[in-house]
């Protein structure tokens, strides 16, 4: 496609609007120049000098912005299928952390592309994400052409913390600001059950100077919860202020057990929630108060976790499993309908991930654009395209998907990379990963 730019003759768009909703928008055009949307609206209305843009035919087609997977471990692509049905504790001290003893650089290259050809494939164009050999990670990320906000996690209850903050904030150092922001860096805590206050002071030190923002996890089980109160007499949403770290922007992965009092902590100091239902449910660490969070005007946004934990990196998975938990827990149907769940999948993951200019379709927005196929028997009859697009559209649906203007995925093609490689080097270095720590364990 030319670098000019491109114009979409859409069926529908759907996009957040101004006032907490979302709007549907039936046959126009979306024309984009350079990272930039340039006009939406009537094909008659198109400014002469957009006309001759390269034209892409989506008249049966749903133009959506991308979605914004605001928690993710992506290289664990590596780990799927690899530790299942057990609790967080065991799952991470039992098969996690002894598997990840081995990685390399080129793993977690490898594991990170086949993660990020997952991710497009389901309309997601920019991600959070918090591992290990990040910058390894950082390659594979610009040439997925994938927009990322990366961290090093951090993890001082092992040999070698002080090493891993330097990489963190080598990585800021590096990367931070890439390609017009396309990759962005932030420090990452692991959690308060692995974190001393001394050593999150230091973070927070570095997070200060660099003006960084924060990615941790907070309130994900009850077993955190039992183990900070003992030691520290807080919930995790108090410690995170009382230890400082909302001094900076902090973006908190699954908040599950949360106080009323927490709920009005994250609102007060504007601490963005990414809930991941999927990855909560299956380690059974339990169901976020997410109608609560956003009622009291807490940003809660959506996060699929690694693929380990999930076995999936499926937005549209999450989309549904967000809105039906809620429903079902709180004996209500009308609980977290699908424009809210839509605008927690789009502009407020991309407000999470300090993206004022993502997540809408909408002149001046950066172009990360994805176009749904609405040709298949689940997208019939198509009475509410918004619920379509939450409770019926599946991955197989996403035919077109371009990022910073730039196009990653056309005619269901990856365009950017080999996916058929990122694939086979992930399944082989994943089983070696496997081996490898069997090794270890035996010996």
């Amino acid at each position: 496609m030319s670098t000019a730019g491109f114009r979409i003759d859409a069926g529908w768009v759907v996009t957040p609007d101004d006032d907490g909703g979302v709007q549907v928008l039936t046959g126009v055009t979306v024309a984009v120049r350079g990272t930039r949307i340039e006009y939406v609206g009537p094909e008659a209305g198109l400014p002469e000098p957009l006309r001759s843009l390269e034209r892409v035919n989506a008249r049966d087609g749903i133009v959506i912005p991308g979605f914004v997977n605001t928690h993710n471990h992506a290289a664990m692509t590596l780990l799927r299928s690899y530790a299942d049905d057990l609790p967080l504790m065991r799952w991470l001290q039992e098969k996690i952390w002894p598997a990840e003893a081995h990685l390399t650089g080129e793993d977690v290259y490898w594991g990170t592309l086949a993660a990020c050809a997952e991710q497009i494939r389901s309309g997601i164009t920019a991600f959070a994400d918090m591992y290990f050999f990040m910058d390894d990670a950082a390659r594979a990320v610009d040439a997925s052409g994938m927009r990322a906000q990366l961290s090093r996690g951090l993890v001082a209850v092992t040999p070698g913390a002080d090493r891993a903050l330097r990489e963190g904030v080598e990585l800021f150092e590096r990367w931070h600001g890439h390609d017009d922001d396309r990759i962005t860096v932030a420090l990452a805590p692991h959690a308060p059950y692995t974190c001393p206050d001394d050593f999150v002071r230091e973070v927070l030190a570095e997070a200060r100077r660099l003006e960084a923002p924060i990615h941790t996890h907070l309130a994900e089980t009850l077993d955190e919860i039992r183990q900070l109160e003992e030691q520290r007499g807080l919930t995790p949403i108090q410690w995170a202020v009382q230890v400082g770290l909302v001094e900076r922007p902090v973006l908190a992965a699954h908040c599950v057990h949360l106080t009323a009092e927490d709920i009005g902590l994250l609102a007060e100091h504007r601490i963005a929630a990414s809930h991941n239902p999927i990855s909560n449910q299956k380690l059974a660490s339990g169901v976020a108060p997410v109608v609560q969070m956003r009622q009291r005007g807490a940003l809660v946004a959506l996060g699929t976790d690694g693929a380990c934990s999930t076995n999936h990196l499926n937005f549209f998975e999450e989309m549904r499993s967000a809105a039906w938990l809620q429903k079902v827990t709180r004996m209500d149907a009308s609980a977290l309908p699908a424009p809210e769940v839509f605008r927690m999948a789009t502009v407020d993951g991309a407000r999470a991930l300090g993206y004022p200019d993502v997540g809408r379709v909408r002149e001046g927005y950066r172009a990360d654009l994805v176009v749904l196929d609405a040709s298949a028997v689940h997208m019939a009859p198509r009475h509410d395209v918004v619920s379509l697009v939450v409770y019926s559209a599946q991955t197989a649906d996403v035919r077109d998907v371009w990022i910073h203007g730039r196009p990653v995925l056309r005619d269901r093609q990856i365009v950017t990379f080999d996916e058929r490689r990122a694939v086979e080097e992930c399944r082989r270095r994943g089983l070696r990963l496997a081996e490898r720590a069997a090794a270890a364990a035996g010996s």
